[in-house]
Protein backbone atom coordinates (compact mmCIF):
# COMPACT_ATOMS: atom_id res chain seq x y z
CA UNK A 1 0.00 0.00 0.00
CA UNK A 2 1.22 3.36 -0.97
CA UNK A 3 2.01 6.25 1.73
CA UNK A 4 -0.73 7.98 -0.20
CA UNK A 5 -3.67 5.56 0.13
CA UNK A 6 -1.92 4.75 3.52
CA UNK A 7 -2.58 8.59 4.59
CA UNK A 8 -6.39 8.39 2.93
CA UNK A 9 -7.19 5.29 5.15
CA UNK A 10 -5.77 7.33 7.65
CA UNK A 11 -7.90 10.34 7.43
CA UNK A 12 -10.67 7.86 6.92
CA UNK A 13 -10.38 6.46 10.50
CA UNK A 14 -10.43 9.99 11.99
CA UNK A 15 -13.17 11.09 10.27
CA UNK A 16 -15.10 7.95 11.29
CA UNK A 17 -14.18 8.87 14.84
CA UNK A 18 -15.48 12.00 14.34
CA UNK A 19 -18.85 11.48 13.21
CA UNK A 20 -19.89 8.69 16.44
CA UNK A 21 -22.71 9.93 17.79
CA UNK A 22 -23.75 12.14 15.42
CA UNK A 23 -27.28 11.26 13.23
CA UNK A 24 -26.08 13.45 10.22
CA UNK A 25 -22.87 13.99 8.50
CA UNK A 26 -21.97 17.69 9.56
CA UNK A 27 -17.98 16.73 9.30
CA UNK A 28 -16.60 18.86 7.00
CA UNK A 29 -12.88 18.62 5.21
CA UNK A 30 -11.50 21.46 7.46
CA UNK A 31 -12.47 19.70 10.68
CA UNK A 32 -9.67 17.15 9.80
CA UNK A 33 -6.94 19.85 9.86
CA UNK A 34 -7.25 19.82 13.71
CA UNK A 35 -8.27 16.03 14.37
CA UNK A 36 -5.61 14.72 12.00
CA UNK A 37 -2.48 16.67 12.57
CA UNK A 38 -2.45 16.90 8.69
CA UNK A 39 -2.32 20.31 6.56
CA UNK A 40 -5.46 21.28 4.58
CA UNK A 41 -3.34 21.40 1.52
CA UNK A 42 -3.17 17.85 1.89
CA UNK A 43 -6.33 17.05 2.95
CA UNK A 44 -7.71 18.54 0.14
CA UNK A 45 -5.30 16.52 -2.38
CA UNK A 46 -6.96 13.77 -0.59
CA UNK A 47 -10.51 15.02 -0.97
CA UNK A 48 -11.31 17.03 -3.80
CA UNK A 49 -14.67 18.28 -3.30
CA UNK A 50 -16.79 17.42 0.31
CA UNK A 51 -18.43 14.65 -1.29
CA UNK A 52 -15.34 13.02 -1.98
CA UNK A 53 -15.36 12.52 2.06
CA UNK A 54 -18.42 11.06 2.25
CA UNK A 55 -18.22 8.67 -0.36
CA UNK A 56 -14.94 7.97 1.08
CA UNK A 57 -16.14 7.11 4.18
CA UNK A 58 -19.19 5.11 2.67
CA UNK A 59 -16.41 2.60 1.02
CA UNK A 60 -14.74 2.20 3.78
CA UNK A 61 -17.70 1.46 5.94
CA UNK A 62 -19.16 -1.48 2.81
CA UNK A 63 -15.42 -2.51 2.75
CA UNK A 64 -15.33 -3.56 6.29
CA UNK A 65 -19.21 -5.50 5.79
CA UNK A 66 -17.77 -7.09 3.10
CA UNK A 67 -14.75 -8.10 4.76
CA UNK A 68 -16.78 -9.05 7.82
CA UNK A 69 -19.20 -11.16 5.55
CA UNK A 70 -16.55 -13.54 4.51
CA UNK A 71 -15.53 -13.90 7.96
CA UNK A 72 -18.70 -14.83 8.78
CA UNK A 73 -19.00 -17.14 6.10
CA UNK A 74 -16.18 -19.13 7.56
CA UNK A 75 -17.69 -19.16 10.83
CA UNK A 76 -21.43 -19.92 9.92
CA UNK A 77 -21.69 -22.94 7.42
CA UNK A 78 -25.69 -22.87 7.51
CA UNK A 79 -26.09 -19.17 4.91
CA UNK A 80 -29.32 -18.62 7.32
CA UNK A 81 -27.60 -17.99 10.62
CA UNK A 82 -24.97 -16.45 8.64
CA UNK A 83 -27.39 -13.64 7.18
CA UNK A 84 -28.79 -13.59 10.80
CA UNK A 85 -25.37 -12.80 12.79
CA UNK A 86 -24.06 -11.07 9.78
CA UNK A 87 -26.39 -8.03 10.66
CA UNK A 88 -26.63 -8.35 14.05
CA UNK A 89 -23.02 -8.09 14.45
CA UNK A 90 -23.61 -4.85 11.66
CA UNK A 91 -26.14 -3.75 14.45
CA UNK A 92 -23.91 -4.29 17.51
CA UNK A 93 -21.49 -2.63 15.91
CA UNK A 94 -23.27 0.50 15.91
CA UNK A 95 -24.99 0.38 18.91
CA UNK A 96 -21.53 -0.51 20.65
CA UNK A 97 -19.66 2.05 19.05
CA UNK A 98 -22.42 4.73 18.44
CA UNK A 99 -20.88 4.23 14.37
CA UNK A 100 -22.57 6.57 12.41
CA UNK A 101 -25.09 5.22 9.72
CA UNK A 102 -23.86 5.63 6.53
CA UNK A 103 -27.01 4.43 5.29
CA UNK A 104 -28.87 7.51 6.12
CA UNK A 105 -27.16 9.51 3.28
CA UNK A 106 -25.71 6.56 0.96
CA UNK A 107 -26.68 5.42 -1.84
CA UNK A 108 -27.27 8.78 -3.23
CA UNK A 109 -27.07 9.08 -6.83
CA UNK A 110 -26.89 12.91 -6.80
CA UNK A 111 -24.39 13.26 -3.63
CA UNK A 112 -22.06 10.67 -6.40
CA UNK A 113 -22.16 12.87 -9.01
CA UNK A 114 -20.78 15.89 -7.25
CA UNK A 115 -17.53 12.95 -6.39
CA UNK A 116 -14.85 12.59 -8.10
CA UNK A 117 -14.72 9.64 -10.44
CA UNK A 118 -11.98 7.40 -8.67
CA UNK A 119 -14.20 7.76 -4.71
CA UNK A 120 -17.58 6.97 -7.62
CA UNK A 121 -16.54 4.53 -8.73
CA UNK A 122 -14.98 2.62 -6.47
CA UNK A 123 -18.36 3.11 -3.99
CA UNK A 124 -20.71 1.71 -7.25
CA UNK A 125 -18.55 -1.58 -6.96
CA UNK A 126 -18.40 -2.19 -3.16
CA UNK A 127 -21.67 -1.41 -3.41
CA UNK A 128 -22.50 -4.16 -6.38
CA UNK A 129 -20.21 -6.68 -4.71
CA UNK A 130 -22.14 -5.94 -1.24
CA UNK A 131 -25.68 -6.38 -2.87
CA UNK A 132 -24.76 -9.43 -4.28
CA UNK A 133 -23.60 -11.23 -1.27
CA UNK A 134 -26.75 -10.38 0.26
CA UNK A 135 -28.86 -11.22 -2.40
CA UNK A 136 -26.50 -14.96 -2.70
CA UNK A 137 -27.14 -15.27 0.76
CA UNK A 138 -30.82 -15.16 0.90
CA UNK A 139 -31.13 -17.45 -2.32
CA UNK A 140 -28.73 -20.01 -0.37
CA UNK A 141 -31.47 -19.79 2.23
CA UNK A 142 -34.11 -20.80 -0.24
CA UNK A 143 -36.05 -18.63 -2.19
CA UNK A 144 -39.93 -17.72 -1.75
CA UNK A 145 -42.42 -16.44 -4.39
CA UNK A 146 -44.55 -13.55 -4.36
CA UNK A 147 -42.54 -10.95 -2.48
CA UNK A 148 -38.96 -9.83 -3.71
CA UNK A 149 -37.31 -10.56 -0.40
CA UNK A 150 -34.30 -9.21 -0.76
CA UNK A 151 -35.38 -5.59 -1.16
CA UNK A 152 -38.22 -6.50 1.92
CA UNK A 153 -35.11 -6.83 3.82
CA UNK A 154 -32.79 -4.65 2.68
CA UNK A 155 -35.72 -1.62 3.89
CA UNK A 156 -36.13 -3.16 6.64
CA UNK A 157 -32.28 -3.51 8.37
CA UNK A 158 -31.27 0.29 6.91
CA UNK A 159 -34.55 1.15 8.70
CA UNK A 160 -33.20 -0.50 12.04
CA UNK A 161 -29.69 0.21 11.46
CA UNK A 162 -31.33 4.78 10.87
CA UNK A 163 -33.42 4.14 13.96
CA UNK A 164 -30.60 2.13 16.29
CA UNK A 165 -30.08 5.75 18.48
CA UNK A 166 -33.65 6.27 19.17
CA UNK A 167 -32.24 5.33 23.13
CA UNK A 168 -33.62 2.38 23.99
CA UNK A 169 -31.53 -0.16 22.53
CA UNK A 170 -28.17 -1.39 24.18
CA UNK A 171 -25.77 -3.22 22.71
CA UNK A 172 -25.83 -5.68 25.19
CA UNK A 173 -29.49 -6.49 25.03
CA UNK A 174 -29.94 -10.21 23.76
CA UNK A 175 -33.79 -9.12 22.76
CA UNK A 176 -32.70 -6.70 20.20
CA UNK A 177 -30.44 -8.95 18.57
CA UNK A 178 -33.36 -11.82 19.03
CA UNK A 179 -36.63 -9.40 17.38
CA UNK A 180 -34.37 -8.43 15.00
CA UNK A 181 -33.57 -12.07 14.14
CA UNK A 182 -37.16 -13.10 14.06
CA UNK A 183 -38.11 -10.06 11.40
CA UNK A 184 -35.46 -10.71 9.43
CA UNK A 185 -36.73 -15.06 8.96
CA UNK A 186 -40.23 -13.53 8.38
CA UNK A 187 -39.19 -11.07 6.09
CA UNK A 188 -37.05 -13.66 3.96
CA UNK A 189 -40.61 -15.89 4.58
CA UNK A 190 -38.78 -18.29 6.46
CA UNK A 191 -40.82 -18.53 9.55
CA UNK A 192 -40.61 -22.34 9.09
CA UNK A 193 -36.84 -21.96 10.60
CA UNK A 194 -35.61 -21.85 13.64
CA UNK A 195 -33.84 -18.44 14.57
CA UNK A 196 -30.87 -18.33 17.08
CA UNK A 197 -31.72 -19.07 20.80
CA UNK A 198 -31.25 -16.27 23.39
CA UNK A 199 -28.80 -19.06 24.76
CA UNK A 200 -26.73 -18.34 21.59
CA UNK A 201 -27.27 -14.69 21.29
CA UNK A 202 -25.97 -14.75 24.92
CA UNK A 203 -22.73 -16.60 24.06
CA UNK A 204 -22.01 -14.48 20.70
CA UNK A 205 -22.56 -11.38 23.15
CA UNK A 206 -20.36 -12.67 25.89
CA UNK A 207 -17.59 -13.37 22.36
CA UNK A 208 -18.25 -9.71 21.27
CA UNK A 209 -17.25 -8.17 24.53
CA UNK A 210 -14.31 -10.59 24.64
CA UNK A 211 -12.91 -9.04 21.43
CA UNK A 212 -13.43 -5.81 22.25
CA UNK A 213 -11.88 -6.48 25.69
CA UNK A 214 -8.99 -8.31 24.15
CA UNK A 215 -8.39 -5.30 21.29
CA UNK A 216 -8.77 -2.36 23.84
CA UNK A 217 -5.44 -4.17 25.82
Amino acid sequence: MSSWEQRTDYLVEVAQRCLRGHQSFDLCRSHLVAASQISKETIYNHFTTEADLVVAVACAQYQGWLTAAEREQANYSDPFECYLFHHCQRLYDVLAHKRFVIERLMPNQELLLQASEVYRDRFDELLGQYCQWNQHMIAAVGERPGFDRYELLKNYIRGTMINSDDGIKQCDDVQTYYQFSYAMAQLMGHSDKRIPTKQKFAGWLAQQHQQASIAAA
